[in-house]
């Protein structure tokens, strides 16, 4: 018997998965007291990911903290080791949870960038019109 699959190709199983870990992420990033934490549904927009997490800490070290704490949790619930990126400097931590994408920022570096604006964009071709 083979698994069946929805429209975007993952079967049941999989998804249940990918709702299990975007639940953990967020439940850590309120555990670990990240502020302004968004969720944005890209699988229509991008094949990099099927969601994005933004968050803020309120200094590197708070982000550093916070990604720390997301990466063990992911490890301790058998999601594995996310790969990170900006953990030396803290100003933004890109977590690379596979299926879902979590950047983590300082709030001035958050605002300078406002990656949660561009890919809440509304990317399709009758948007252009």
């Amino acid at each position: 018997m083979t698994p069946t699959t929805n429209t975007d190709g993952k079967t049941a199983a999989s998804n249940q998965t990918e709702i299990e870990l975007i639940d953990l992420i967020l439940s850590v990033l309120d555990d670990a007291k990240a502020e302004d934490i968004v969720s944005i549904d890209i699988r229509e927009k991008s094949g990099i990911a099927d969601f994005m997490v933004v968050a803020s800490g309120r200094s590197n070290r708070h982000v550093g903290a916070i990604a720390d704490q997301l990466s063990r949790a992911m490890r301790e619930n058998n999601f594995g080791k996310p790969k990170m990126e900006g953990a030396n400097q803290c100003d933004w931590v890109l977590v690379d949870a596979g299926d879902v994408i979590v950047h983590l920022f300082r709030p001035e570096v958050r605002e300078f960038y406002n990656i949660e604006k561009m890919w809440a964009a509304d990317f399709s071709p009758e948007s252009t019109h």
